[in-house]
């Protein structure tokens, strides 16, 4: 295989790992927020606690981490052939993808929440703001370099998660690594392609480092 050849089908398969990525953090950042604030505010110590869902949501988000995403993946099908019509392809890769990121990043939330000075909501508090403009106005806003650094974790995540999810062809670098580097000997495509992976990481990682410091500096 030439190195245009190789060109020709890195370019789309990059692109299609790239939607494949931003779309699933989308979904992941719109579901697993508003977990990850839940097990806070239902923590003990939290804005509205409660014993019993701080359990049952701390529960399901360790069930969701705990299963491996290829497991996952497979397990979820039938999910996806009944939300989307098909399990095979690029959309279709989404769903198993945010499926498994939500408790992931839900987790990271947790922490970034945990990490505001609890002197900041007492002040609120004493200040009679609402519960929930606390949450809007306060702890997210305060949060924001650690939200933006899960963000960051989750799509590094989400890159290494879309390779495997090639298995059940959804297209991507790591549908192109399988055809072609494993199934078909060809090694030059094989090494290009996890340095394109790698590559991708890197840019995502440096990004969200630099954002993340700055939101932390004002």
């Amino acid at each position: 295989m030439t190195w245009q050849e190789i060109v020709e089908l890195l370019v789309p398969a990059t692109w299609e790992t790239v939607q494949m990525v931003v779309w699933s953090t989308l979904f992941t950042v719109l579901f697993g927020l508003p977990l990850g604030v839940a097990l806070v505010g239902t923590s003990r110590d939290g804005l509205f606690p409660s014993r019993v869902a701080n359990q049952v949501l701390g529960l399901l988000v360790n069930i969701g981490r705990s299963l491996p995403f290829l497991i996952l993946m497979i397990a979820v099908i039938p999910f996806t052939r009944l939300l989307l019509g098909t399990s095979i392809g690029l959309h279709a890769a989404v769903v198993p993808l945010t499926i498994g990121a939500v408790p992931f990043f839900a987790r990271l939330v947790e922490m970034a929440l945990r990490a505001v000075s609890p002197d900041v909501v007492q002040a609120a508090h004493a200040m009679g703001v609402g519960r929930l403009t606390i949450v809007t106005k306060v702890l997210l806003p305060e949060a924001r370099a650690g939200l933006v650094a899960g963000v960051t974790v989750t799509l590094v995540t989400l890159v290494s998660y879309s390779a495997m999810a090639g298995v059940i062809g959804a297209g991507g670098l790591g549908d192109l690594a399988i055809r072609y580097g494993y199934q078909r000997f060809e090694t030059p495509l094989m090494i290009t392609t996890c340095v394109v992976i790698i590559i991708l990481v890197q840019l995502v990682q440096t990004l969200g480092d630099t954002l993340a410091d700055r939101l932390a500096k004002r």
